[in-house]
Parts: structure tokens; C-alpha cells; sequence
């Protein structure tokens, strides 16, 4: 009889720690897994980016699939987010000029907020040479769609990167 008491013990403990052990294994591997979610997104963003290119901007009617080594030059393009100066203004969107020296569509939504300092103002605010920070996210066309849009101050020029300073090279 005692003999029995300390199996059904034994049982109790072991299936305790069995299930502890799965618990951190399911853990680690929705660790794992979203990790890997993070990346395709941005990946994703990056090819749909450079296969809309034309229909967005005009480029190669080839696209980038030749230069596919090439493009993007270096880490992957910045998806939920921008800085730069704004170069043309339609209705419902504008594109930027990055400081990587990619033009990118940003989209204005109805619930977009855009802020001048401390103030909020309206879409009509935003001129062509304005210098903005883009917060948002990407959709299946390469395009940002804007949640919060801050007009900064011109930034004085030795701080721009050469593709944004609009002095003229010697």
C-alpha cells in the first residue's frame, strides 16, 4: 500500500515538470516564430517596394529584377518609417525624399495625425521642401500609409547628407 502511494507521487511530479517543459519550449518557439514574422514583413516590404517602383515612380519598366544584387544598396529599406524632405504633394499622398536617396509614396489617411511643433494641423499644411518624419505602415504597393506625420524644422545644412542639400556641388 505505501509502495502505491509514492508511484501516484512520483507521477504527479513528473507530469509537473513535463508540463513546465513544455510550457518553454512553446515559449521559445513563439519566440522563434515571431522573430521570423518580424523579418518576412520587412523583407516583404523591401520586394514589394522594388516591384512597384515603376508603377509608383516611373523607373526601369524592367524593374530590379536585373539588378537584383544591387538593389537595395545595403540593409533593407525602412518600412514603417521616414525621415525627409517632401518633393511632390497630391491629393491623398505625397513622396518623399529619404535620407538614403529613395523616394517613397506616403498615404494620408483619415486618421492621420500631422503635427507642426506642438500643434496639430491639416493636410493642406504640408508644402513641397517641408522636412518631415513619417511613422506608419507599409502596404502590399511599397507605400507607407501615415498614422502620425511631424513637420520638423530644415535641418541646418552641414547635418544632410548630400542627396538633400540643395546646394550645388563645386
Amino acid at each position: 500500500m505505501e509502495e502505491n502511494k509514492q508511484d501516484k507521487i512520483f507521477n504527479k511530479d513528473t507530469l509537473k515538470w513535463v508540463i513546465v517543459g513544455l510550457a518553454g519550449f512553446i515559449i521559445v518557439v513563439l519566440a522563434f516564430g515571431l522573430g521570423i514574422w518580424v523579418g518576412t514583413r520587412k523583407a516583404e516590404f523591401s520586394y514589394r517596394w522594388a516591384e512597384s517602383y515603376h508603377q509608383n515612380f516611373g523607373g526601369p519598366r524592367q524593374g530590379f529584377v536585373i539588378g537584383w544584387r544591387e538593389f537595395p544598396a545595403g540593409d533593407l529599406i525602412e518600412g514603417h518609417g521616414s525621415f525627409g524632405e517632401i518633393i511632390k504633394i497630391d491629393d491623398n499622398s505625397f513622396v518623399m525624399k529619404s535620407r538614403d536617396n529613395t523616394e517613397k509614396v506616403i498615404l494620408l489617411k483619415e486618421d492621420t495625425v500631422i503635427e507642426k511643433l506642438r500643434e496639430q494641423v491639416k493636410p493642406g499644411d504640408l508644402k513641397t521642401g517641408d522636412f518631415v518624419v513619417v511613422i506608419g505602415s507599409p502596404n502590399d504597393s511599397g507605400q507607407i500609409e501615415a498614422k502620425l506625420i511631424r513637420i520638423m524644422p530644415a535641418p541646418p545644412m552641414s547635418f544632410l547628407p548630400p542627396n538633400l542639400n540643395n546646394t550645388p556641388n563645386k
